[in-house]
């Protein structure tokens, strides 16, 4: 298994997978590390991002 992820490496893999563009060869690097909770939790915390943006935009917009 591999080392412990970078944060922006992390960030970069997550929204790459949310718009679904991740490479193989980026899915492969991510399923390489010990540990998959920095990419849960970046997930989580990006799709509440993007909901609240959302919402936001629509308050605006009504």
């Amino acid at each position: 298994m591999g080392n412990k992820p970078r944060l922006t490496d992390v960030m970069k893999s997550v929204i790459a997978a949310l718009f679904g563009v991740q490479s193989q060869q980026n899915r492969e690097r991510d399923f390489g590390h010990d540990s998959p909770a920095a990419y849960i939790i970046t997930g989580v915390v990006m799709i509440g991002v993007f909901i609240a943006v959302l919402l936001a935009l629509v308050s605006l917009v009504t």
